[in-house]
Parts: structure tokens; C-alpha cells; sequence
């Protein structure tokens, strides 16, 4: 009798911790079951064992959609009209703070994601509206001249151009050498790459695109902008960049870089030098290298175009995905993307530790152009930014066609500047 209460008090005993244990097990995993659709571009898709750490750690399953960034833009316009969400977690870039924020289409992230990790993301404030954090960012995106040092080696040429004007001669040397047939890489589809180059290049010139009150600097013809557009159409005139890029985005233009036809991604992603130096990856792998941006004025200027992931206010999973956002915020995660997807870390602390452990490439040159990191809008992203860069890139395409002279481009994007502010 006395063995047989034993065995009834163990078989009890056990059922209590197995219940105990199943508890705890809920307890760490709150949200585990539940289904999260998530919204990002091809360089913010995470690998899937990736992915499958985040639901081990979680227990939260991923539903993940993959499409380029101008279909994304597209998707949350016409979703959020019809009041359906585009997904729980979704893609944000910065040129979209100004609508989204005035919209109200992004719910406020303040207390959902961790203060301590905001604090180390000096880019998270490109994404706060009326003082309110829209979006975290999921990557530290910054332009810089990439090259292709063996061609240039090859054309006789010892160290990488410092000027626009050195830039065309190296390029007309790689050309004439036969090395690459069109040595320069940039988009000129009516795509937003070819705004945002054109952008980086109006800085290059010394220039900006408005004033303090948002009136336009680009019209005339000794301005940055309107010499960046000249230097763009004169290249393309002269054969150094391939006509072909009239219907080629930023992504296509990185993949000729890759394969070595091009020796120039003038706007290159700082943290695409990961992927171009990967081997597995990359034909140009042991061919690469970084410089400062060129510039006329002596010192070299960029800009910041971080994109960050954010939770539009027609989702009904908002705690799910918090999870998530605060997951990439990992500093774990966070090196994981730049070592699979050349995701630059957004954490200023992760970044450093990257650069002490020489595991950037050109890691010097890329803290160097950091530091010269400009937001394209002093003033703050306008509401009205998609309308204009929409009308950006559509003018330089048809310039690159050769409808519409450099005069007529910059006056018909001027004029969409003013249009745009008004509505």
C-alpha cells in the first residue's frame, strides 16, 4: 500500500512539474502561436535560419513578403486606403516619414521598442514625427564611391578620383583601355535610385536641393544640382554610362558591379562592400574598395538614407510586431544581416565593434564618410517628398532618353517641387 501512495505522489509530483514547466514555458513565450506578416524589401529579407532563431526565441511565426521597394510604396498607399493593413510590420523609408506621419498610417513606436537601443540608433530620429518615433531603422545606409581598384590599376591609374572631373577621366582611361565597356553605374529608370543619385551628386557639386523655405536651388545652371544632371547626361553622351540604364533600377546597376562590368557605383550602399567583397557573392570579390565621395568644394558630402521598419496603424498584431522590431534591434541580429544582406548596423555601438574587430571593409574610409553624413532635408522629409521624387526621376529618365534637355528637366522638376508643396 505504502508503494503504491509512493508511485501516486511521484506520478503527481511529475504531473505538477510538467504542468509547472508548460507554464513557464508560456510565460517565456507570451505570444507563441501567433502569426506575424512582415513587409520588406530584398535587402531587408533576413535569411530563413534567421528567421527561424526569431521564432525559436519567440515562438511567433513568420509570414514574410518580399518586393521592391517601389511595389512596397505602392502596396501601403493602396492597402491603407482601402483600411486593410499592408502587413503587421513593414517597410519605412525615410522619404516617407513626412506622409506617413501626417496620415497618421504608422502607429507611434514610443514604449514598444527598447529606449536603451533608440538611444544607440542616432538614425531613429530621421524617423520621428511631431515628435513621435514612426519607425525603427534596420539598417545604417550612407552613400560612398565604390570602384573597382583593379581597373583602375589596369587603365593606369594609381588612387581613386577625388573630383567629378577626375571621375570622367577615369572613367574615358577604363574605356579607352578596353576594360569595361560603360565603366560608370548609376539608374536612370523613373525610379526612386535615380532621384536619390541624383541627390547625392547635387551634394557632390557643392549644391542642395531648396532653401529654408523649400524653394528651389537647381534651376540654374551654376548650381550643384543642375551641374549634377549635366555631369549624368554628358557621361551617358560620351559612352561611359550604358544606355541600357534608362530602364535599370539600383539593384541592377549593383549586380553589373558584381559581375565586373562596371568600375563605378557612384552611388554605392556602404554597406553593399560586404556583399561585393564576398566571394560567394561577387565576381569582384578580391577587386573592390571604397573612397570618399568626390566633391568641387575639397571636402567630401553624402547622405543619409536609412530605412526602418515600422507598424502601420491598421494592424491588429502591434505587440507581435514590437517583438520583432525589437528583435532586429539585437545586436546579434543586427550583425547577422550586415554578414548576410551588407546591412550596415544602425546601433552606433555595434558599428565600432564591427570596426575594431576589422570585420568592415575599408572600415576607415566608411567611419571617414560617416562622419560627413548630411540629411538630404535640413528642414525635415515633406509630406509631399514621394510626389517629387517621383517627378525626379521621371524628368532625368526622359532627359536620358533625350526628350527633355537638362534646362527642361531641372524646370520640370522645379515646377513639381511647387506643385507638390501646394496640394
Amino acid at each position: 500500500m505504502k508503494r503504491q501512495l509512493k508511485l501516486m505522489l511521484s506520478t503527481a509530483l511529475l504531473l505538477q512539474v510538467a504542468i509547472t514547466g508548460v507554464a513557464l514555458a508560456d510565460e517565456a513565450k507570451p505570444l507563441a502561436g501567433q502569426h506575424l506578416s512582415v513587409l520588406l524589401p530584398p535587402w531587408g529579407t533576413l535569411p530563413k535560419d534567421m528567421t527561424d532563431s526569431f521564432t525559436a526565441k519567440t515562438g511567433i511565426i513568420l509570414d514574410t513578403q518580399t518586393l521592391g521597394w517601389d511595389d512596397i510604396h505602392t502596396k501601403i498607399v493602396t492597402s491603407t486606403v482601402a483600411n486593410t493593413a499592408p502587413g503587421d510590420a513593414t517597410e519605412v523609408d525615410w522619404s516617407w516619414v513626412g506622409q506617413f506621419g501626417a496620415s497618421k498610417w504608422y502607429q507611434p513606436l514610443d514604449g514598444l521598442v527598447a529606449a536603451d537601443a533608440i538611444a544607440d540608433t542616432p538614425t531613429a530620429k530621421i524617423f520621428t514625427y511631431d515628435g513621435k518615433l514612426l519607425a525603427v531603422p534596420y539598417n545604417n545606409d550612407f552613400r560612398v564611391l565604390i570602384y573597382n581598384k583593379t581597373q583602375l590599376t589596369k587603365a593606369g591609374i594609381s588612387a581613386a578620383p577625388k573630383t567629378p572631373d577626375e571621375l570622367l577621366k577615369a572613367a574615358k582611361a577604363i574605356k579607352n583601355a578596353k576594360i569595361a565597356t560603360y565603366p560608370i553605374g548609376l539608374p536612370l529608370s523613373a525610379t526612386e535610385g535615380t532621384s536619390t543619385t541624383w541627390y547625392l551628386l547635387t551634394k557632390a557639386f557643392g549644391g542642395d536641393l531648396f532653401d529654408k523655405d523649400f524653394k528651389p536651388l537647381f534651376v540654374d545652371p551654376k548650381s550643384g544640382g543642375y551641374k549634377a544632371l549635366s555631369f549624368e547626361i554628358q557621361a551617358l553622351k560620351d559612352g561611359l554610362i550604358d544606355p541600357a540604364m534608362t530602364g535599370l533600377k539600383d539593384v541592377e546597376v549593383q549586380e553589373l558591379f558584381k559581375s565586373g562590368k562596371i568600375s563605378f557605383d557612384i552611388a554605392g550602399w556602404a554597406g553593399n562592400l560586404a556583399v561585393y567583397a564576398d566571394a560567394s557573392k561577387s565576381q569582384v570579390a578580391n577587386d573592390v574598395a571604397a573612397a570618399l565621395m568626390p566633391s568641387t568644394t575639397g571636402a567630401t558630402r553624402t547622405i543619409g538614407l536609412p530605412e526602418a521598419i515600422g507598424i502601420p496603424t491598421a494592424s491588429t498584431n502591434s505587440k507581435t510586431a514590437a517583438a520583432f522590431i525589437n528583435w532586429m534591434l539585437e545586436p546579434e541580429t543586427e550583425i547577422g544581416s550586415f554578414k548576410s544582406l551588407g546591412n550596415l548596423p544602425p546601433r552606433l555601438s555595434v558599428l565600432k565593434q564591427l570596426n575594431s574587430e576589422g570585420a568592415l571593409k575599408d572600415g576607415d574610409v566608411l567611419l571617414a564618410q560617416a562622419a560627413a553624413v548630411e540629411p538630404l532635408f535640413a528642414q525635415g522629409t515633406p509630406g509631399w517628398y514621394p510626389e517629387f521624387s517621383s517627378a525626379v526621376a521621371t524628368a532625368i529618365n526622359q532627359a536620358a532618353k533625350g526628350q527633355l534637355t537638362v534646362d527642361q528637366a531641372v524646370q520640370q522638376i522645379a515646377e513639381a517641387a511647387k506643385t507638390a508643396s501646394q496640394e
